[in-house]
């Protein structure tokens, strides 16, 4: 790997890194935040929903706008965001001032998503988009592994101290993307008519909404699933949901190899594999074991799955790569809000049985959608000749 190749690495792995970090953070917190600010648990929820909200906002706005964005100026401003909105966390004074906060940071995790992986193929030299953007997207898995576990440790001192892993995550990558050179500007977003017309990109979007329903609500509920169905500590806990992110960031490594060459095969292969391990993780839980290995091939999948789908939408036919990704973004969000209501229903109506069945069911409906694009484009090339 050339000095000019590694350096962009290491910048768009830590964007979403410093991205998914700042996302983290509440998780371990969440509780004495509640307390903190003389809140319900449920109350303090809610700045999740809040963060996720602006980020969707954002996002649409990246697709609908006209502005032609230098992605190292993007970058900048996203991470900028993130900084602002970590910073003010910091020092809330009131949960109102918190709440506002998480407005920004949803505002600059979007545009930190959507402009890190554009960039992953505006920046790539000749032949090598798909090792940038693997480096990109193990960022946010790597915030789990690394991030995680030094959150918890502040955390268990002041939550207001945990927010310094995205902090300096951040600031310490605004710094790095700052110092490279301009580029020139993406070229100018395609009319949203244009796009909904166009099925391919329409079909695209919502086979990775679907996905990320499915896949999210797997990252929102396998902790509980190993804690109440197997009695687990929250040590061994945190143990086996490390172990998933590292199969997901060996999966992803491994995808590149092929990716360029087939992207829309992976999806539908890997998208089927989850399905069904989706429906293993929920419905079969003879030990814990057992679960943990599942969760490992779940996440494996969803490596190889979201790898492939990035790289689908940066292959389509009259869409721009920051587009396409501001897209992806905003698909992503929803997907998350959409794979959280999922699986608190089927945790309501039928435990956690009913969990594995509510998240197969928009990843078997992702690989539908995207196995009935592939038969339309097919026939259409047939009907040329």
């Amino acid at each position: 790997m050339n000095q000019s190749l590694a350096a962009d690495s290491a910048r768009l792995f830590g964007s979403l890194f410093a991205a998914q970090a700042s996302l983290l953070v509440l998780s371990p917190i969440l509780s004495e935040v509640a307390t903190d600010f003389g809140v319900s648990p449920a109350t303090a929820g809610q700045l999740r929903a809040i963060s996720g909200v602006a980020a969707a906002l954002v996002a649409i706005g990246l697709v609908i706008g006209r502005r032609r964005w230098e992605l190292r100026r993007l970058l900048e401003l996203g991470l900028g965001l993130l900084s602002v909105a970590v910073s003010a966390s910091v020092l809330a004074p009131t949960f109102a001032w918190l709440a506002a906060a998480q407005a920004v940071l949803g505002a600059g995790v979007s545009l930190v998503l959507a402009a890190g992986l554009a960039a992953a193929a505006s920046w790539a030299p000749e032949g090598e988009r798909a090792t940038l953007l693997s480096w990109a997207m193990v960022g946010a898995p790597s915030a789990w592994i690394a991030g995680m576990p030094v959150i918890g440790l502040l955390g268990a001192h002041s939550w207001r101290l945990a927010w310094l892993v995205p902090l300096v995550a951040s600031a310490l990558t605004l710094n790095a993307v700052a110092r490279r050179e301009r580029g020139t500007p993406e070229p100018e977003p395609a009319p949203v008519r244009s796009l909904l017309r166009g099925r391919g990109a329409t079909r695209w979007a919502v086979g990775e909404l679907l996905a990320y329903g499915g896949w999210s609500g797997v990252l929102v509920y396998v902790g509980g699933l190993l804690t109440d169905a197997h009695r687990a500590s929250p040590a061994a806990t945190g143990l086996a949901l490390g172990g998933g992110a590292i199969a997901y960031v060996v999966a992803t490594f491994l995808a590149r190899r092929w990716v360029d060459r087939a992207a829309r095969p992976m999806v539908l292969a890997a998208g089927s594999a989850m399905v069904a391990a989706a429906l293993i993780l929920g419905a079969v839980r003879p030990s814990f074991a057992f679960s943990v290995l599942m969760w490992a091939v779940t996440a494996f999948f969803a490596g190889v799955r979201m790898m492939a789908g990035s790289t689908a939408g940066l292959d389509l036919a009259g869409v721009g790569p920051l587009q396409a990704m501001s897209v992806r973004a905003a698909s992503m969000q929803a997907g998350y809000l959409a794979g959280a209501v999922l699986g608190g229903v089927g945790l309501a109506l039928g435990g956690w049985t009913a969990v594995g069945v509510a998240l197969a069911v928009p990843l078997l409906l992702a690989v539908v959608v995207t196995a009935t694009d592939d038969r339309i484009a097919a026939r259409a090339k047939v009907g040329v000749r």
